[in-house]
């Protein structure tokens, strides 16, 4: 492929919008534009990871530092589009929003009898636990919905230290969306002071922690009052017991009992489907200097960057050609540099493109019947025949 015909445009500035080195180098190489939109040379490179991808474990040849799980494969990157908890330990990994983890029960206690109190201006689970001195872990959190395709209102209950994972619900009950002031109403709830105790046609939803947690703080659905020492089956019951609430940072795997983290991540594949241009930022991310991108030959969208040097004897613009065509024909995939550019310039954008070997036809050493490699990642160049050119790129190249 000529270098005229992929319409590349590199840079020289890091762009301003970049937050990776791995965009940052993608966009100076004209893999992409500053709006993370595929340029042409994108657009190639992207289309050979899915060829690639036709051999399912792909994956495993880009040398690429991924985590996942049996259905989703994940590459950790600052800034990433979602998050995964993941346990060093054992290598469980998974989607924030669907993770399990161990959940801490306390000592058990005796029920104690149910006692109404007065609770002013204690709306959000923060003030209700300041008010009362109490440990959030000890009150009862209160979500109210509306279920979208029969209009059920879901009432559901969560420990007051824990966040409801959306994605885990809607797995049980089905696509959600917020109740309304007057559904709440209708159901005996009090927005704010909301208990699933005495209430009308709802279908209640508790956490699998609730059953395990004895006396908690919860709405006395009236404004301005909560209930004391609320019990799980004996004050009320549910007809979902489920793991309900979302990980977070420090929380302990339930396979190895170790602490996870959480990671930002861009997904790149999930199930049999690949996300190409993910793939493409992790390989950029991956591998880079401080000169452009180093793209491993597995990956690489060419495996030579070919270039002339402008002469002022000999045409080497010709011999260029010839060995282009040659290279070719021997099943060497070339990006040809045939811009009449300065050296430097071609040596710049070679390196930001990233190809796994640069050849270089100049005057000089074409005197002398030869043309000078560089591997991308090797510091010094060599020079070498015209006529083992082939067999020295296949011997580099491992072909």
């Amino acid at each position: 492929m000529r270098f005229r015909e992929l319409y590349i445009e590199t840079q020289r500035q890091t762009p301003s919008n970049a937050r990776t080195d791995g965009f940052a180098f993608l966009v100076r190489a004209g893999y992409l534009s500053r709006e993370n939109a595929l340029t042409p040379l994108g657009e190639y490179a992207v289309n050979h990871l899915r060829e690639l991808s036709k051999d399912e474990s792909f994956l495993f040849h880009l040398s690429l530092q991924i985590i996942g799980n049996n259905d989703e494969t994940f590459f950790p990157i600052k800034f990433g589009s979602m998050e995964v908890a993941r346990c060093a330990e054992c290598g469980y990994a998974e989607r924030v929003e669907l993770a399990r983890f161990g959940k801490t029960v306390f000592s058990p206690e005796e029920p104690l009898p149910l006692e109404k109190v007065l609770t002013p201006d204690c709306n959000t689970i923060e003030s209700l636990a300041n008010f009362l001195g109490v440990p959030k872990e000890k009150t009862a959190k209160a979500l109210m919905f509306t279920r979208l395709s029969d209009s059920k209102f879901i009432f559901v209950v969560v420990r007051g230290d824990m966040q409801l994972s959306d994605a885990k619900l809607k797995k049980l009950v089905g696509d959600v969306r917020p109740a309304t002031a007057g559904e709440i109403a209708k159901s005996g709830a009090a927005a704010g002071y909301a208990s699933p105790i005495g209430l009308k046609d709802a279908l209640i939803a508790v956490d699998d922690l609730i059953p395990q947690s004895a006396n908690l703080v919860a709405g006395a659905n009236e404004t301005g009052y909560h209930l004391k020492s609320t019990n799980y089956d004996r004050d009320y019951s549910a007809e979902i017991v489920d793991d309900l609430v979302q990980v977070k940072a420090g929380d302990v795997c339930s396979n190895c009992g170790k602490p996870l983290s959480v990671l930002a991540v861009e997904p790149i594949r999930k199930q049999n489907k690949f996300y190409f241009e993910n793939i493409l930022l992790a390989l950029a991310e991956s591998h880079h200097d401080d000169k452009g991108l180093t793209l491993p030959k597995f990956a690489a969208p060419f495996d030579v960057y070919l270039m002339h040097v402008p002469g002022k004897e000999m045409d080497t613009r010709a011999k260029a050609e010839e060995l282009y065509k040659s290279l070719e024909d021997a099943g060497l995939s070339v990006l040809f540099d045939d811009r009449d550019e300065r050296a430097g310039v071609k040596f710049n954008d070679a390196d930001l493109i990233g190809c796994p070997v640069r050849v270089t036809v100049g005057e000089k050493n074409l005197k002398d019947g030869m043309v000078e490699l560089k591997p991308r990642k090797d510091p010094k160049n060599q020079l070498v025949l015209e006529e083992q050119l082939i067999e020295e790129l296949k011997n580099i190249l491992k072909l």
